[in-house]
């Protein structure tokens, strides 16, 4: 492995004597140097390797000036590589073609005859430019794998009754613009699904999305997580991290549970969004972020408007456009469409066949209130295609009977039920019914990490 600063540096010069010249003082700082007279050669040589920087002649016909040739070139390498850092060789006096050079992507320049340390100096600090900007596109890249959701997780966003009709609307009319959406509904509504799709019809569909619950962010790590950290800002910082603000540049940032952020913590939020820049942890230095920003709770209208719970001035920055889930209690008549939606895909990927219901069975489901709403459906119609053994579905197994008749005595039991299984069982849904499903909220009653909550609420069944 090379003990030199940087890997490869591309020097494209229709002067052999540059190209020496520039090559022998270059390779103390980098493992490689690359040479090509011509901006074609320049680019088959590099077609498999990213230089860490490039020097690019602005003239190569006999007599030209005006650097037609050179910025041609120019455009064709940030074509291949966005990222590119190209710094440009003028002719002696041609700052002018230096400027216009730099508006169109070139880094900086030099100017013929240069002098060594000048050069040097240029091409180092254009060296470690690159590489500061490979080291931020691999920090994005690992943020994006740890929140994107699993492949063929995605569900879409179904229903055709007149409240999910208002929500599509709304969905329809505030994606394509940059417009920030507060996202209101029940746990289980779908209010990331909503998300998902505002970015998936915004002009911004192409950049990455990024999802941050912030109920599951410690507040201790809330600044480190959100703004990033230089190395050396704490005693675990071992390396310059970047914040999810800054891993969504260009994108859209998803702040789900925005309704559990600490009063004290909401004012570094709002000033982010306000200035549109991140400091991270142990920098003196902001970063400028273009970021979209849409948010979800399960809090009220009401709740919200607590001055002493959340900021009015976070709410305004937030809720440019708002769009509230109705819980599917009401709108009942989605219920089939979401039922055979969810028995297909279960059936799907179990390699199962899909199980028909009994005659009393969609008028019960109907009719049942769903607290969880359509998380708690999808899980019930999860549970009878595994159980399912080819006959006829019967309310008994999606488990709706049993769940409304625990939740009718749970809170008339007496405390001289010792068994420990139905002890935990009765104590969440307790905690669930009490926080209306809030999972962070009953959670943090519980004592227990919105991870842990969900596992035990696989395990028995709600």
């Amino acid at each position: 492995m090379s003990s030199k600063p940087f890997d490869l540096a591309l020097i494209v010069d229709d002067d052999p004597d540059i190209l020496l010249a520039a090559r022998l003082l270059l390779r103390d700082l980098f493992a490689d140097v690359i040479v090509a007279e011509q901006p074609d050669e320049a680019l088959a040589k590099t077609a498999s390797r990213a230089p860490d920087v490039i020097l690019l002649d602005a003239n190569f016909a006999r007599g030209a000036t005006n650097a037609a040739e050179g910025f041609e070139a120019l455009a064709r390498f940030l074509e291949r590589d966005p990222e590119a850092v190209v710094v440009m060789i003028t002719a002696h006096g041609g700052v002018q073609i230096a400027v216009e050079a730099m508006k169109r992507g070139a880094t900086d320049f030099v100017s013929k005859p240069w002098s060594n340390e000048r050069l040097l100096a240029t091409v180092r600090t254009a060296a470690a430019l690159r590489q500061s900007r490979n080291a931020v596109t691999t920090e994005r890249q690992k943020v994006v794998e740890a929140t994107s959701p699993v492949a063929g997780g995605e569900t879409p966003l179904l229903g055709s009754s007149p409240a999910m009709r208002r929500v599509l609307q709304l969905i329809e009319r505030a994606a394509p613009t940059d417009a920030n959406v507060l996202i209101l509904g029940e746990n289980g509504t779908g209010k990331e699904l909503v998300a998902r799709e505002l970015h998936r019809r915004s002009r911004r569909e192409n950049r990455v999305m990024l999802s941050v619950d912030l109920g599951a962010v410690a507040e201790t790590l809330f600044d480190s997580e959100l703004f990033g950290h230089v190395k050396g800002a704490f005693t675990d910082a071992r390396a310059d991290r970047i914040g999810r603000l800054q891993a969504a540049d260009g994108g859209t940032l998803f702040l789900d549970e925005i309704g559990n952020l600490p009063l004290h913590l909401q004012p570094k939020l709002l000033t982010a969004l306000e200035q549109r820049r991140v400091t991270p942890v142990g920098s003196n230095k902001s970063v400028p972020i273009d970021v979209r920003v849409i948010a979800a709770t399960n809090l009220s209208p009401q709740a919200l408007g607590d001055e002493s719970r959340f900021r009015p001035d976070l709410l305004f920055r937030l809720n440019t456009v708002e769009i509230e889930l109705p819980p599917l209690r009401q709108r009942r008549e989605d219920i089939p469409l979401l039922l055979d939606h969810y028995l297909g895909l279960y059936a799907r990927k179990y390699d199962k066949p899909v199980p028909p219901l009994a005659p009393d069975v969609l008028g019960a489901l109907t009719s049942y209130d769903w607290p969880g709403n359509v998380r708690a459906l999808r899980h019930a119609a999860e549970r009878a295609v595994i159980l399912s053994d080819g006959g006829p579905l019967t309310v008994d197994d999606f488990s709706i009977r049993r769940q409304a008749e625990h939740i009718a005595v749970v809170a008339a039991q007496s405390d001289s039920d010792l068994n420990l299984e139905r002890a935990e069982r009765q104590m969440i849904e307790r905690a669930l019914q009490k926080h209306a499903y809030n999972i962070s909220l009953a959670a943090n009653e519980l004592g227990l990490t919105r991870a842990s909550l969900y596992r035990r609420m696989e395990k028995h069944g709600l």
